[in-house]
């Protein structure tokens, strides 16, 4: 069966956007991309909420390619190769390759998702990633915590979830970034 994890960068006070919807302190450097580029290689889908699709679907475009950083672009060929799951009720028509619309989330169906995919699946999204923790579907959540503290605005995880995680990996980088990856305990 394939893992389903739950990435997410946020600042130290766990939001992955403050309270205006601005998240361009979480802009990783080149070095947090290399290593998220390594995380995400194996990811073979992406299962997004509307509103991440809408962000994601930037890296889509190869014109822009010439703009990139070279760790940009190799993030860029890692998200281009994986099928793409969007769930939205308001979504009318994809833009990128390899994407599907789904109009609502299913407990069983992203189940069986797991369950076919030969490779791992990572979910995107505060909101749609609430659904599934609460759920019980997601196996690890990985945390990139960014210095700055945003004072509110939306959490990376969702109100009333509990849950017992375990350590499995731990990073520091540069900038002062940190990388938690934990596993849910089932």
């Amino acid at each position: 069966m394939a893992r389903l994890s739950y990435s997410a960068i946020t600042s130290l006070d766990l939001c992955v956007e403050d309270r205006s919807g601005d998240f361009l302190w979480a802009a990783p450097d080149d070095e947090v991309m290399a290593f998220v580029t390594e995380l995400e290689r194996p990811v073979g889908m992406y299962l997004y909420g509307r509103r991440m699709y809408e962000t994601m679907r930037y890296w889509e475009d190869p014109a822009q390619d010439e703009g990139f950083s070279p760790f940009e672009r190799e993030w860029a060929q890692v998200w281009r190769a994986a099928d793409k799951v969007v769930f939205s009720r308001t979504l009318g028509a994809v833009t990128t390759a390899r994407t599907a619309v789904v109009r609502s989330f299913d407990r069983s169906s992203v189940r069986a998702m797991k369950e076919r995919e030969a490779s791992d699946l990572s979910i995107g999204g505060a909101e749609l990633a609430a659904h599934a923790l609460r759920a019980g579907l997601v196996d690890e959540v990985r945390l990139f915590l960014n210095p700055v503290v945003v004072g509110g605005g939306k959490s990376a995880l969702p109100d009333g979830f509990a849950a017992r995680l375990d350590l499995l990996e731990e990073r520091r980088f540069t900038a002062g970034v940190v990388y938690l990856r934990y596993a849910v305990r089932g």
